[in-house]
């Protein structure tokens, strides 16, 4: 069935812009490692031959996809969606800038316009309805009967499943040069950053404060994906449901200052994370964001455990340099 597509979020007026980070795409090594993974964290996996497709359960939209790879972890290609009125006006955003376009992803079912990020990762733009958030959900106060607690059994408690993508973080070998390739062809807009460090950006049709990020690394990569949730309560029993099913190690629960979102971020069989988040900063259409750039101090987080060591590693970075030196000839 073909999906409408609904423009009334369009931000009036504005530039031409993207309005969604459509769809996120890499390969592993084990594909059945990764199924078992976000099964385990509660998305609707769909396995098809070498591929698997994380969904959300309730919605139709592919939020993501899982190759089987021939080596390590790769981040292949990121994908924006944008409205019809806007598609060709980014083309021709592109063409002006001199970013030249590209073949497809060979991995890739619809082939929407192709590019090249200054740090080599495949950019698809498609013409899609919009799947960020068009206004920010409040999650509705528990009712709690007299004389009884406030917080449920164990024993009770349903897995947790994230409703929807909130955001994903890539490392970038240049912070600025990511937010200002970013900003010119896609019209993604500068939310709040650290120095060259890390830097955060929305769109302008309404979005959560974030769908991409940027830290500083020597090469790009997926650190991680973001999925949010109903309460804070559900980052924890997030968390819990993560340990049982083997997966303890991670950072949180904590939350952020660049963002205000809690979060519990679990890493995955390959060093990257997924992330439970709730309550996460929205900018509506309407509103002029004013971007700030924070103290280091200020930029990471409020409250919580302290950042296990490998966190902010870039695990395909260093993979990328390990089969590198493995090929070269050996000095004599």
């Amino acid at each position: 069935m073909e999906q409408t597509i609904d423009s009334s979020s369009r931000r009036h007026g504005a530039s031409p812009a993207v309005h969604s980070l459509h769809r996120f795409v890499f390969s592993v090594p084990d594909l059945s490692a990764a199924v078992k993974f976000y099964t385990d964290f509660g998305l609707d996996v769909r396995r098809m031959g070498g591929r698997a497709d994380l969904r959300t359960f309730g919605n139709a939209h592919r939020w993501g996809e899982i190759f089987q790879g021939q080596g390590p972890k790769r981040l292949e290609y990121i994908s924006f969606g944008a409205y019809p009125e806007d598609y060709d006006q980014i083309i021709k955003r592109l063409r002006e800038q001199g970013v030249e376009l590209t073949s497809p992803h060979s991995l890739a079912d619809k082939p929407g316009t192709w590019f090249t990020d200054p740090d080599g990762t495949l950019v698809e733009l498609v013409v899609s309805p919009k799947v960020s958030p068009a206004k920010k959900n409040v999650a509705a106060p528990t009712a709690v009967e007299p004389g009884k607690g406030a917080a449920p059994a164990r024993s009770a408690l349903r897995r947790v499943h994230p409703r929807r993508l909130s955001h994903i973080l890539l490392f970038s070998s240049d912070v600025p040069r990511s937010v200002k390739f970013y900003g010119d062809t896609l019209g993604l807009r500068l939310s709040d950053h650290a120095g060259d460090v890390i830097a955060f950006m929305h769109a302008p049709h309404a979005s959560d404060h974030h769908l991409i990020a940027f830290a500083k690394s020597d090469g790009p990569g997926l650190h991680h994906s973001s999925w949010d949730v109903d309460s804070i309560d559900e980052v924890g029993i997030g968390m819990q449901q993560m340990i049982d099913s083997g997966h303890p190690d991670g950072w949180g629960v904590g939350r952020h200052v660049l963002g205000s979102n809690y979060f519990r971020y679990v890493r995955d069989p390959w060093g990257s994370f997924a992330e439970y988040s709730y309550d996460i900063d929205f900018i509506p259409a309407d509103l002029e964001w004013q971007p700030k750039d924070h103290p280091l101090e200020d930029s990471f987080y409020v409250w919580g455990p302290p950042v296990p060591a490998d966190f902010v590693i870039n695990h395909e970075s260093a993979a990328r340099k390990s089969m590198k030196r493995s090929t070269e000839p050996a000095m004599t």
